[in-house]
């Protein structure tokens, strides 16, 4: 009996130890493993898709880039064209100046002889003249070079005075506006209009301060009051004048001018 109980004892504690085992054995699932390399492969490809849009965006950037680059050199092109061209206007009008400059210094040298400056034969009035009204359909460079030509090409200088007098009536704010005044005042001071022209003068040395043809104005205003016989106004303004531009060629004139009063 007792050899019984032992053989049963041991029997339970064999299929206790076997269910033990089996419990503890690891467990493999196939399918959950499927689904990991599902996602990974799916995390790839949208990575992948990503990297293929960047590319892209930088692609059509770079191009913009390139766009933006040609467009800045045609820009750049043009505005070298442009400038080329200011600066052969700007030559020309430097041209123009210099030579009226050199005929106004001809005929400030000639004043001290006892002819007219109005009846000298170089700077006869031509009498054939249209003397027809000034033309408004012209604009504000057209028109000042207009005028300027009447004097510089044609010479024809009745008609110059009228040109230039519709130029300031009709466009009183140019940057044109102290050369036209100045060189209206220096066509009346040459046909004995010392009056009309010390307006022009005054004009130039009151309203235009900056303007290169001050010095030059103050020299005329002060020959006017000379040729008028108002001594005293004339010495104020050759002094006014050496004050200012004590280095142009208008003191470098006034200078003997003011002397011959002074002495």
């Amino acid at each position: 009996m007792k050899l019984n109980k032992v053989l049963f004892g041991m029997m339970i504690t064999a299929s206790a130890m076997s269910a033990l085992a089996v419990a503890k054995a690891p467990v493999i699932d196939v399918n959950a493993n499927a689904i990991d390399s599902a996602v990974l492969i799916e995390q790839l490809s949208t990575l992948s898709r990503k990297l293929d849009s960047r590319n892209k965006a930088q692609v059509n950037i770079q191009r913009q880039l390139d766009q933006l680059q040609r467009e800045v050199n045609e820009l750049r092109g043009i505005t070298e064209l442009h400038t080329h061209k200011l600066g052969q206007v700007l030559e020309r009008q430097r041209e123009l100046y210099q030579e009226i400059d050199r005929r106004v210094n001809e005929v400030l040298v000639s004043t001290s002889k006892p002819a007219s400056v109005a009846h000298r034969p170089s700077m006869s009035i031509n009498t054939a003249v249209n003397a027809g009204s000034y033309s408004d359909n012209l604009t504000e460079n057209e028109a000042y070079d207009r005028a300027l030509n009447l004097v510089l090409k044609d010479k024809r200088y009745q008609q110059a005075i009228l040109e230039f007098k519709g130029f300031n009536k009709h466009f009183p704010n140019s940057s044109y506006a102290p050369n036209a005044h100045y060189w209206l005042g220096q066509l009346l001071f040459n046909q004995g209009e010392l009056a009309q022209a010390s307006q022009e003068f005054i004009i130039v040395v009151n309203q235009h301060k900056e303007s290169s043809k001050r010095p030059d104005a103050l020299l005329k205003l002060a020959i006017v009051a000379q040729k008028q016989k108002d001594n005293k106004k004339a010495i104020a303004r050759y002094q006014q004048l050496l004050v200012e531009y004590p280095e142009s060629t208008a003191a470098k004139l006034a200078k003997p001018r003011l002397a011959s009063l002074t002495n």
